[in-house]
């Protein structure tokens, strides 16, 4: 029999909550990850216990019991300040793409029927026992993401799937992509328009922060999928980012992939934050306008200024492009409206102006000129050459 050896199934919390419980079962992605020698993430259990009997069991043991998905067997039990979610075993009787309708079930195999990946329907007890009841271990092994049962009926049931797939195939997948799963997403790719687009702007920034997402955002540039959720986005500047970044050994960072691929419009479409719909922006017009790196750090820190960098390609000399990065980052100009006050320049737009002009010069210089220096070029009409 499989096991998972994990650190976390003996922490005193997850062991709470399975003898609160009495009947449920590890499920999902901490399994997965447990198998694959990767941190758990979420800890989600599934019972065939109903929600009523759920929540009575948890609180009996005295534990906080939040419903958070009540209507489709979902709760939440919170331990030692950690939070499980514990859903009923289901099955699904209507779908419309986005949601469903479900009955409870006392069948796990009803359960895993519903899932997405065969990867994804792995259960195992409170001990680390492995229950496959749909074949998910050999594709474990082999690291083929593949859909439960018929590829299109799974994506008809919640079309965010088509994303999901691409995402796991990126963090999971290895070889080449399944094709009856490939197939599916493409003929169904026009289903990616039901979703809101908060939800797939999740599911792109999880797949961009792979370690190497290019093989499959090339199957997605293949299949259609790409130019329906990221349209405009280029391939090739991506993998010329992506080696760059190799070259560098830098963490990845998905806003910079995304930047690098100049999709139109992204920041509405991923419905992304303001801060991350900023720095975007930001990135897009250095790309732009081919701002040395330095001005780039110096303006909006060393994030935006390495995944900038990076858009310029391999670099053969890394280490001394990322210390003028920090030290364009780290620098203060040193001069202020009071030396300028000072020097008889009135304040306003003539100020402004000879601000920018001694801050021109200083960057130009690598931020070596001194005050007086700054001064003279602050006096000075016109640009700085």
């Amino acid at each position: 029999m499989t096991r998972i050896e994990a650190e976390w199934l003996a922490a005193p919390a997850n062991r709470a909550v399975m003898a609160a419980l009495g009947d449920a079962w590890y499920v999902g992605g901490c399994v997965r990850n447990a198998l694959m020698g990767l941190s758990p993430g979420d800890i989600d259990l599934a019972t065939p216990l109903r929600p009523e009997e759920t929540t009575r069991r948890l609180q009996q043991a005295g534990l906080k019991v939040v419903p958070t998905g009540i209507d489709h067997g979902t709760v939440t039990a919170v331990c030692e300040g950690q939070g499980f979610e514990v859903t009923t075993f289901r099955a699904d009787l209507e779908t419309d793409g986005r949601h469903a309708v479900v009955r409870f079930s006392t069948e796990m195999a009803e359960d895993a029927a519903r899932r997405d990946f065969t990867i994804n329907a792995l259960y195992a007890d409170g001990a680390g026992a492995v229950c496959d009841p749909l074949g998910g271990l050999p594709d474990l092994a082999t690291r083929r993401v593949r859909f439960i049962g018929d590829a299109e009926r799974r994506i008809a049931e919640d079309y965010l799937r088509i994303l999901r797939f691409f995402r796991f195939y990126a963090w999971y997948g290895e070889g080449a992509i399944d094709p009856a799963g490939l197939a599916a997403c493409t003929a169904m790719v026009d289903g990616l328009t039901r979703l809101a687009r908060e939800r797939v702007g999740v599911e792109i920034r999880k797949l961009l922060s792979a370690p190497d997402p290019g093989p499959s955002i090339a199957a997605m540039a293949d299949s259609g999928v790409l130019a329906a959720a990221l349209p405009g986005a280029d391939t090739v500047r991506l993998t010329g980012y992506l080696a760059a970044e190799y070259a560098a050994g830098t963490d990845p960072d998905w806003i910079g992939r995304l930047a690098a691929m100049r999709p139109k419009a992204a920041g509405d479409a991923l419905r992304l934050s303001r801060l991350d719909h900023r720095a975007l922006d930001t990135l897009l017009a250095l790309g732009a306008m081919d701002a040395p790196v330095e001005e780039a750090a110096y303006h909006h820190g060393l994030r935006i200024a390495r995944a900038h960098a990076l858009t310029q390609g391999p670099h053969a000399e890394w280490d001394e492009v990322a210390l003028r990065i920090e030290r364009a980052a780290a620098a203060r100009l040193p001069l202020t409206a009071r030396d300028l006050s000072s020097a008889g320049i009135e304040p306003g737009p003539e100020m402004g102006a000879a601000l920018g002009r001694a801050e021109e010069a200083w960057i130009a210089s690598g931020f070596s000129l001194d005050k007086a220096a700054l001064l003279q070029k602050a006096k000075r009409k016109g640009h700085i050459h």
